[in-house]
Parts: C-alpha cells; structure tokens; sequence
C-alpha cells in the first residue's frame, strides 16, 4: 500500500513523498550539477532541491546524489536508489530504511 504526503507552508509547496512499504520511500529530487558544493537547499516545487559539485558526465553526479542523500538520512548507499531520470535533472529517487519524517526534515532550512 501506498501513501503520499504533502504539507503546504504559507505559499510554498512542500516536499511530496510516497510511503511504498514500511521503511521505504520516495521522493522527487530536483539536481543541479556543478555547484560549488554539495548541499541540500530546501524545495523547489514539490522536489528537494540539492546541488552537486560533481559534473554530469559518467554518472558522477548521480554517484554523488546518492552519497550525499545516504549520509544526510544516516543509510547506507545501497539503501538509496534513482529509480527514475538518471539521465535527468529531476529524478525519483527510493530510500529504504527511512521514515516521511526523516525525509521531510531534509528540506527544512538549517
């Protein structure tokens, strides 16, 4: 079974995740490649937002989504997987081992 949340802040809309199974969810993230550094921005439209410093050449830049997503949820990297647009800079990505909440307090401002 499936369950999607989406919380709405002021005129914002929040980060959409999909509940697939216990333990395991799925969110859009919106990459932008050749940052200065690797971080994680908050939401743009219903998507995380991360900068990569890695290029988009030879999957470097998906291989370091994944690290920075996995270190940042306290998962290991097999444990978060692109399952759609690996070739795109909006990509669906499934992590296992994670809660919504986890995952919704990465878009939270530090």
């Amino acid at each position: 079974m499936s369950r999607v949340t989406a919380e709405r802040t002021g005129n914002e809309t929040a980060l959409a995740i999909t509940e697939r199974a216990a333990g395991i969810v799925r969110f859009t993230v919106r990459v932008q490649p050749r940052a200065s550094r690797s971080t994680i921005e908050g939401v743009h439209g219903d998507a995380l937002r991360v900068r990569l410093s890695a290029p988009p050449v030879d999957g470097a830049a998906n291989e370091a989504l994944v690290e920075l997503l996995a270190k940042a949820l306290g998962v290991a990297k097999r444990g978060v997987r692109i399952v759609g647009g690996a070739s795109s800079r909006s990509k669906v990505i499934e992590v296992e081992g994670v809660g919504s909440a986890q995952v919704r307090a990465l878009a939270t401002p530090r």
